[in-house]
């Protein structure tokens, strides 16, 4: 990669994110941490407002515009290949959106380029989610973006019923299943449901804040710290005996409420 187009993508790697590291500079674009930082102190000399500092990491400045970009057609075929996948396992109204937002990144693109990417042959056939299923999801993902609180009739995996009223925080994909994690007001503590086991779901009028300890944050934050403690106690089980759970599951695992 010519230096100039590495600062370049440098400059399109930070603006993306929060806070971007050295390190991950230096995986992306495949060079040392120490080219990365001779990099990013050549820009700044330049005059691009990069913030932040070596062993932190970096963000752009506010008001700092590029021009207009122009994909690749590499990238313009991964992101049909992209919003075909998804089309099948989102909800209607998403998945109308992806075919909205798709056709106007084609629509800009160089017409060999546009004829490349749509004959892509990778097809994903609508048999993914049911159409209750999909409606239910799109009904779980706005309660997630308004913060309503949901009533749920749930089964678990033994087909027992229980009703729960919850806060939504996010929904989860398993590869052929979806989840909606949870704070549940029944248990004071997080809880995940797997929506094809929801038999009815309510949206209530009552909205709820993030509160600390509530938080998608905190839930991850969780889990991760479980995954950790269980991969510890891998390492340390005796030879010969039945391995401890596997450290990826720790987030699965929270599909089933207890």
């Amino acid at each position: 990669m010519r230096r100039a187009d590495r600062l370049f993508q440098i400059v399109q790697l930070i603006r993306g994110r929060r806070l971007t590291t050295a390190a991950f500079l230096a995986e992306r674009l495949e060079v040392s941490e120490r080219t990365v930082y001779r990099d990013i102190a050549d820009l700044q000399h330049q005059g691009v407002p990069i913030e932040g500092e070596a062993g932190v990491g970096y963000r752009l400045g506010a008001g700092f515009e590029l021009p207009p970009l122009m994909f690749t057609q590499d990238e313009a075929s991964a992101l049909v290949a992209a919003a075909r996948l998804a089309q099948s396992w989102v909800d209607p109204a998403m998945a109308r959106d992806i075919e909205t937002g798709l056709g106007k990144i084609l629509s800009v693109l160089p017409p060999s380029a546009r004829v490349s990417a749509e004959a892509l042959a990778l097809y994903a056939p609508a048999l993914g989610l049911s159409d209750l299923l999909r409606e239910r999801l799109q009904t779980l993902r706005e309660a997630v973006q308004s913060h309503h609180k949901l009533h749920l009739v749930y089964r678990d995996v033994a087909g027992e019923p229980s009703e729960r009223t919850v806060r939504p925080l996010g929904c989860f994909y398993w590869g052929k299943v979806w989840t909606l994690s949870t704070w549940c007001e029944l248990r004071e503590d997080f809880r995940g449901f797997r929506i094809d086991r929801i038999d009815a779901v309510e949206v209530l009028a009552e909205r709820f804040r993030d509160e600390p300890g509530k938080t998608m944050a905190d839930m991850l934050r969780q889990v991760k710290a479980e995954a950790a403690e269980a991969k510890r106690l891998q390492m340390s089980w005796p030879e010969g005996v039945p391995t401890a759970p596997d450290a990826g599951v720790a987030l699965a695992r929270s599909t089933e409420p207890r």
